[in-house]
């Protein structure tokens, strides 16, 4: 009698179903970059690709038509993925990777020999290497995720590492695709370090991966040749390749402001691949370095939001992931764009949702998907979570029950 009133009514359920009937949308900032890159991509594709088109295919719109037909494929597959729980990776991890092995080996013994490389199938519109791209982080993922707790035994961390780095770059190599290949090994040594290697392996996996590169480099003629000519090119800028005179040219024609869209001159008849490895060379020509740097500060922009997604991940699964996701789209627009400035040697990485191509494309929208995926179930515990929190609380439970201590009083009412 009177105790009563001292008891407040709970909001708790009220509080719960609010939070229940609360939508998550996922991070909105991320989609509207990816919607506004997708977007410029088509247009510049448009601009780049309509008089190689009609010259190669006797269609001035079919390279823009088969890149608009990849960016549906490639978005709804991304809105599909968006709304699944990405902790599913865990389950399709290694059928993944055992068919995009299939892929490549498949692609040295039956794919089409372009410009002495053997990359591609269906006139070049499917890579295997680019699938791998995605399927690696996937994978190394899930594999450090599971393997979190022996990251400091060599024998079960960096070696393993190694093993399944060296087969899936030793198969793109093959091909030979050099680029790729040092994408696979970069990517591979960002998660090991944001999975929480050892400091010591991760120094031991930087020297090994640069004496590597060094002697594939000597051992390869395109490798050599790339690279002679960069140091040439440092020394002298005339002395640099045709591809880089010309999009140096590109760069100082298009000057502030640039020409004006479709108005760019050396894609026609100077610069090798405008509507892919080029790209950016066609950008700052008819948009200028305004335009160019705006573009700069979209894949910026999508950089910080896939990091601020990793760190609000609900489990290191999570935040391994989206940190993979979100470097791998970082790392190939830095290698394009510093490529076609003259500060890196020549390389083959596509410019992520701009350059034509089918297989970048639908990867790089697949891994939007993924890092929209993680970002609805920010703040959220994850089952193993849970899980092993309720293990923790039983384990006290136990121990208290074990060690022969008397148990607490119960309150009893006066």
């Amino acid at each position: 009698m009177g105790l009563g009133t001292f008891v407040k009514p709970s909001t708790k359920p009220a509080t719960a179903t609010a939070r229940r009937a609360k939508p998550i949308t996922g991070d909105l900032v991320l989609v509207a970059i990816v919607i506004a890159l997708c977007v410029f991509g088509l247009l510049m594709v448009f601009s780049a690709s309509t008089d190689f088109s009609l010259l190669e295919y006797g269609k001035p719109y079919f390279t823009f038509n088969k890149q608009v037909l990849w960016m549906v494929l490639g978005s709804l597959i991304a809105v599909a993925i968006s709304r699944l729980d990405y902790h599913l990776v865990r389950k399709v991890a290694v059928p993944m990777m055992g068919v995009t092995i299939v892929l490549l080996i498949a692609v040295l013994l039956a794919g089409e020999n372009r410009l002495g490389s053997i990359r591609s199938f269906f006139g070049g519109s499917v890579q295997p290497s680019e699938l791998a791209k995605l399927v690696t982080i996937i994978y190394l993922a899930v594999w450090l995720y599971s393997k979190r707790e022996h990251m400091h035994n060599v024998q079960l961390g960096l070696l393993p590492l190694a093993v399944i780095l060296g087969s899936i770059g030793g198969l793109i190599y093959l091909q030979p695709d050099l680029s790729a290949a040092a994408t696979i090994f970069i990517l591979g040594g960002l998660l090991f370090f944001l999975a929480g290697g050892d400091l010591k392996q991760i120094i031991i996996f930087i020297v090994v991966a640069l004496a590597a590169g060094w002697l594939v480099v000597q051992l390869s003629d395109t490798g050599r040749e790339r690279l002679a000519t960069y140091i040439a090119g440092l020394k002298d800028p005339l002395q640099s390749s045709d591809h880089m005179l010309y999009s140096l040219e590109s760069i100082v024609n298009g000057g502030f402001f640039g020409v004006g869209i479709g108005n760019a001159a050396l894609k026609l008849e100077g610069l090798p691949f405008a509507a892919t490895d080029s790209i950016f060379a066609v950008i700052v020509e008819e948009v200028g370095l305004v335009g160019a740097v705006m573009l700069a500060s979209l894949y910026g922009v999508l950089i910080w939001r896939g990091v601020k997604i990793a760190e609000r991940a609900p489990d290191m699964l999570g935040k391994v992931l989206a940190g993979g996701l979100t470097f791998w789209i970082g790392i190939e627009a830095l290698i394009n764009m510093a490529v076609l400035v003259g500060l890196l040697p020549f390389a083959g990485n596509a410019l992520p949702f701009v350059s034509a191509g089918g297989s970048n494309l639908i990867s790089m929208l697949t891994a939007i998907g993924l890092l929209v995926g993680i970002s609805r179930q920010a703040g959220q515990k994850s089952p193993e979570t849970v899980v092993e929190q309720r293990r923790s609380y039983s384990a006290s439970a136990d121990l208290r029950r074990g060690n022969r201590r008397r148990s607490l009083p119960r309150a009893r009412r006066p």
